[in-house]
């Protein structure tokens, strides 16, 4: 069975966002090491080159973790703490359509804060080459509220070898489980929410 592609994306680009980048790679290393051999692989790219990251999100890969500043106009838009870097899903899709890739991810994990709101949903969808289990935020998120959720999601998604399901539906049924789990850990409800996002009929078009 060939082994599940994790792509990361620091869009944040300072030190607390290093610093939970390494956590992610690290709980998922952990993880795999105890699989002979390993059953991930990870693409890890930071970069303040707008080009970098495009090419980076429409990377083939099973889960799609973009993590940085989210904000909910009604362009949505991930941004660097320090604000010169920024990327708006309508620049995304422009690239999209000029070079003809879409997000062909099983699942993306949009962790940023209220990417799960419904403009955030309808811009994602226009830059999909097809049907993705999508996660995102329902409100502000911490430190905590990501390290707790990540660090079930990832454990729920290699705890067997998914084996006879698809991509997409290990990481919904992940996603299900880390959210159940956040409210047995903390004792509140968890920011995070998935769901399955289907292509626009831009992004039909766009990519056939």
């Amino acid at each position: 069975m060939r082994n599940r592609r994790i792509g990361l994306i620091d869009i944040g680009l300072d030190a607390d966002f290093d610093t939970s980048m390494m956590f992610v790679q690290s709980t998922i290393q952990n993880i795999s090491a105890g699989y002979k051999p390993p059953i991930a692989d990870i693409d890890f790219v930071r970069s303040r080159d707008p080009w970098v990251f495009c090419s980076a999100i429409t990377s083939e890969c099973d889960v799609l973790h973009v993590m940085g500043h989210g904000d909910h106009l009604e362009d949505p838009t991930f941004s660097s703490s320090d604000g010169k870097v920024t990327l708006s899903l309508s620049e995304l899709g422009a690239w999209c359509e000029k070079y003809g890739w879409g997000i062909s991810a099983g699942a993306v994990l949009a962790d940023g804060c209220k990417t799960g709101i419904g403009v955030w949903q309808n811009a994602i969808r226009d830059v999909l080459q097809g049907p993705v289990t999508y996660i995102g935020t329902s409100s502000s998120v911490g430190w905590l509220e990501a390290t707790v959720f990540c660090s079930a999601f990832y454990g729920s998604l290699f705890r067997n070898k998914g084996m006879g399901f698809t991509p997409s539906a290990q990481a919904k049924d992940a996603a299900r489980r880390a959210i159940r789990a956040y409210k047995t850990l903390t004792g509140e409800n968890c920011p995070y929410k998935t769901m399955e996002l289907t292509p626009s009929r831009r992004a039909l078009h766009t990519f056939g």
